[in-house]
């Protein structure tokens, strides 16, 4: 006999929901500033810095420290663990600084990507041992979410039944364990653009992979409307001869969430996954215009994307760090724009078309 005992108060549940409406208010979306060691010092590298904690740290330090213009712009920060505990030069915790602008706290809590056994490459994320302990300590740090990405590849014969099914449950289950202590948790499971797949392929795989996601959310006993959904936008792998316009992506993009995601989810923060600056924001705008019904809202949560201007501006040089800031608000405000539909692309779309990513790219 199916039975659900009761997870939630409703006094659990209304916090909960709170939250995630907070975190994607209308023109906000969400910074994720939660790249571990590893990707930093690929990012780093990129623009010639070493890679140290206090390159890091003063990195951070130039997004965090952008003046109040971001504060209509970003509804949530994403940090990594080393980020929750450091300190401005001026001895404040970055956490109180986003905090104290209105802005939420959000952290990484997966531990990163380990081989499937018996599959052909795939993974599946690890960290749901001491899950519980941490997020405890997290809140009590000051993070009101959380974050946990899984990492599906994309082929003729990828995914797999078995690394869609162990990856939904592994999200399904860091999913009820942050809503146990009242951390919103988003869900980040992204289909790799690796590969020369056109987008009704990556369409078909989107929708079976978050039809799987919801499926085991149910199963688990998740309380939707205290969650929020961080997916790939529905494109052609890197490789695909064919060029898609942003309306095809965005027509491929809805049609695939309104087959799979059911409209009690908070909203929906798509990642830029490989795209460029202005691509991720031009998509995004095509994606709030698309003229079919979108019951979520739709915005971004953007690493490299809302970054890269940035950091190339940066270079390690502290005289460049106000130029670097300037860089960060203004990808934030065109993203804002986006969210709600209200952005007009001033650059040559097509010659914004690079990827910024490796491939297969893990952290």
């Amino acid at each position: 006999m199916t039975h659900q005992f009761p997870t939630l108060t409703e006094a659990q549940k209304k916090e909960l929901h709170e939250t995630a409406l907070r975190i994607v208010a209308p023109g906000k979306g969400i910074l994720a500033a939660d790249e571990s060691v590893g990707l930093m010092a690929k990012r780093l590298a990129q623009v010639g810095v070493e890679n140290t904690e206090e390159n890091r740290r003063q990195y951070r330090q130039i997004l965090f420290s952008a003046d109040d213009r971001i504060n209509s712009c970003i509804g949530g920060v994403i940090f990594f663990h080393e980020t929750l505990y450091q300190h401005s030069d001026n001895g404040v915790l970055f956490v109180k600084m986003i905090r104290d602008r209105g802005i939420l706290v959000g952290i990484k809590v997966d531990k990163g990507v380990v081989p499937l056994a018996g599959t052909s490459g795939e993974t599946t994320t690890q960290g749901l041992d001491g899950l519980s302990e941490r997020c405890a300590q997290y809140r009590k740090d000051g993070a009101a979410f959380a974050k946990w990405r899984c990492v599906l590849k994309l082929s003729d014969t990828n995914p797999s039944k078995l690394a869609i099914t162990e990856n939904a449950n592994v999200m399904a289950r860091y999913s009820s364990i942050c809503q146990q202590h009242g951390i919103v948790p988003i869900i980040e499971p992204e289909i790799l653009p690796d590969g020369d797949h056109d987008l009704r392929r990556c369409q078909y795989v989107t929708e079976k992979v978050l039809a799987a996601v919801y499926k085991a959310m149910s199963d688990h006993h998740v309380y939707l409307e205290g969650t929020l959904l961080k997916p790939n936008m529905v494109t052609p792998g890197h490789s695909c001869p064919i060029k898609y316009s942003p309306e095809d992506v965005a027509m491929a993009t809805v049609t695939a969430l309104r087959r799979t995601v059911p409209p009690a989810v908070a909203g929906v923060a798509f990642l830029s996954g490989g795209q460029s600056e202005e691509e991720a924001s031009v998509h995004l705008n095509a994606i709030n215009n698309c003229p079919l019904a979108k019951p979520w809202i739709l915005t971004f949560s953007f690493g490299r994307a809302l970054q890269a201007s940035a950091l190339r501006a940066w270079r390690g040089h502290k005289e460049n760090e106000k130029a670097a800031t300037e860089q960060f608000v203004k990808r934030a405000e065109i993203n804002s724009l986006a969210c709600r539909g209200k952005y007009t692309s001033s650059d040559n779309y097509a010659d914004s078309v690079q990827g910024v990513y490796g491939s297969c790219h893990a952290y």
